[in-house]
């Protein structure tokens, strides 16, 4: 008995459980456990013709057969439990599964489903769906069951175990016989793998975001018949709203993705996802936006949830992050240019206007002079002098003081005329 099936049967010993129908004729009850009446066994016969099961072809058929070795009636409400090998989830139609009544009630077949997994269910015809069968004090009751492949059966699945068990608890620990059903063409069964990897996380910009990548990777042989998708969901210690601002890389461009349900879906992998498509990778970056609550440095969940987009829907694979997330932070005030307080330097403007005579002097002697030739002075009708070159001053007093020797110059010279005129 594999492990999975060992522990179904050991929860329903302890708790209530509940079968999801996929059919109207499929069984959904529950009851509780009794230990005093877990007393049957189930045999199983060899299957009929004996060969491997192949997708769409020929079906096996075996006998069943439930004693009762107490000396009172049991219920037995059947639960022919599938281990399938390999990553796919099972649908309805991919596993041929129908029960006749050989020595016993007329029975009603179908299947059902629970956590996902495939589970093959019967009950008596004349009962309501669900019911069980009295087997007698010192007694047994036998069918033949008939167990194949649906031409749909994924091309990643291989070899399954199948277990006649009761999910009454009615059956003796020890006492579900199973059988290993082989599949051909025979595949070395693989499994998907998902896991994050963090890229980078701290300050881009204004914002604080963690950049991170989600990976799938498919072993072994064949490949999904559906579009694979996946969904993310992000969490953080205390009731305060982060405000999650949550992005994909898609066609190139960081694209928001929108929550329904608290669930962000990712765009989907087409079907036909194998271990030949190598590893698919969805660039992620999560930041807090200016509504979050949140305002300091918290550490964030993220998980992802992978399911086959079509059918049976149960979750295939799950995988999980921790990583440090911080609100935005407010930019820096700008430091200014200048000093406000800082006095500026004007340059006085001259107490005098000199006379018309002086100015016209002043002008002609600074026009003639050069003295510097690091300097070059223009005179204008204001008599201020531009200034170019190395910036010295020396140039503008060498200049101002030639100015004044010629003003004086002329200034005697027309002092000796008025003399000689008089």
């Amino acid at each position: 008995m594999s492990v999975r099936t060992a522990a179904a049967i050991a929860v329903v010993a302890g708790v209530v459980t509940t079968l999801l129908p996929l059919s109207a004729t499929a069984a959904s009850a529950a009851a509780p456990a009794a230990d005093d009446h877990a007393v049957l066994r189930t045999e199983m016969g060899a299957p009929v013709p004996g060969g491997p099961l192949t997708r769409g072809g020929a079906t096996e058929t075996f006998d069943l057969t439930v004693k009762n070795p107490t000396g009172k009636a049991v219920e037995y409400k059947p639960w022919m439990l599938l281990d399938p090998t390999g990553p796919s989830r099972l649908d309805e139609h991919d596993i041929v599964f129908k029960v006749e009544a050989v020595d016993a009630p007329a029975t009603t077949s179908g299947i059902g489903r629970q956590d996902g997994e495939w589970q093959g269910l019967f009950s008596p015809s004349a009962k309501e769906p669900g019911e069980g069968f009295d087997i007698p004090a010192n007694g047994r009751m036998t069918w033949k069951v008939t167990i194949g492949l649906g031409a749909n059966y994924p091309t990643n699945n291989g070899d399954f175990n199948l277990t006649a068990a009761s999910y009454n608890n009615s059956v003796a620990p020890g006492g579900a016989d199973s059988h290993l059903f082989k599949v051909d063409p025979q595949i070395k069964t693989g499994e998907l793998k998902t896991w994050f990897k963090q890229v980078s996380s701290g300050k881009d910009g204004q914002e604080q975001r963690a950049y991170l990548d989600l990976n799938h990777q498919a072993t072994g042989d064949g490949a999904f018949a559906t579009a694979l998708a996946t969904s993310l969901t992000l969490s953080h210690p205390g009731g305060q709203d982060a405000d999650f601002r949550l992005q994909a890389l898609i066609d190139g461009r960081w694209q928001d993705l929108k929550a329904e349900d608290s669930r962000y879906e990712l765009p989907r992998i087409a079907k036909g996802f194998g271990a030949a498509s190598g590893v698919h990778t969805q660039p992620l970056r999560l930041s807090l936006g200016k509504n979050t609550k949140l305002t300091k440095r918290t550490t964030i969940t993220m998980e992802a949830e992978v399911r086959q987009a079509e059918g049976n829907t149960w979750p295939v694979k799950n995988a999980s992050v921790q990583f440090p997330l911080a609100p935005i932070t407010e930019p820096a005030p700008t430091e200014p240019t200048t000093n406000p307080t800082t006095p500026t330097t004007t340059t006085p403007s001259p107490s005098a206007t000199p006379s018309s005579t002086a100015t016209s002097a002043v002008r002609q002697a600074v026009a003639t002079t050069t003295g510097n030739s690091d300097v070059t002075t223009t005179g204008s009708s204001t008599g201020s002098l531009a200034t170019t070159g190395a910036g010295s001053s020396t140039g503008l007093y060498a200049g101002l003081a030639a100015a004044l020797v010629a003003l004086g110059a002329a200034a005697a010279w027309l002092g000796r005329r008025r003399r000689t005129n008089a």
